[in-house]
């Protein structure tokens, strides 16, 4: 299976410490199958900060989910309640529990799959934490919303997995 990151650069190595924390399934290297996306993704980056887009290829195999000593939390492609809980907790700077299973600040899980929260998602979350809408309301705005997929890789262990693919 390919999977895709768009980027500024052309990453010769992942380095973990190099990724940015609060981030929806924690700290971690994120990919996609859907090569639009990582496109997308590349596109953005470089307007941010600068550089030209590029799409980084990797390769994993397609039974990587059997792989044993990996950890993963895979939700699949829907959001849910679980989802958004688990998401909530990681973007949120103020979760102190690190042991929940509902997080992975501590990196628990080596791989996490499924729906990305998108910009309308992070304004519930902020919302939320504001203390302006309920949990039950942020809940309401995010589930059922078409998504896309992402693949997150939170340890040394789980990129030891990936082969770049140069083209």
């Amino acid at each position: 299976m390919f999977l895709y990151h768009g980027s500024n650069t052309d990453i010769k190595e992942i380095n973990l410490s190099m990724c940015r924390p609060y981030k929806d399934f924690g700290q971690g290297f994120y990919l996609t199958v859907m090569k639009e996306q990582a496109e997308k993704m590349a596109i953005r980056v470089s307007r941010i900060y600068g550089g030209s887009p590029i799409l980084n290829i990797y390769e994993i195999d397609d039974n990587f989910m059997q792989i044993e000593g990996l950890n993963i939390k895979n939700f699949g492609v829907e959001t849910s309640e679980e989802w958004a809980r688990f998401v909530r907790n990681n973007r949120s700077r103020n979760l102190i529990d690190f042991s929940d299973p509902e997080c992975n600040s501590d990196n628990k899980y080596d791989i996490v799959i499924g729906p990305i929260a998108d910009d309308d998602m992070a304004l519930l979350f902020r919302q939320y934490e504001n203390g302006v809408i309920s949990f039950e309301n942020m809940l309401n705005g995010m589930i059922y919303k078409k998504t896309s997929n992402q693949y997150s890789f939170h340890t040394q262990k789980a990129i030891s997995i990936l082969r770049k693919v140069v083209v």
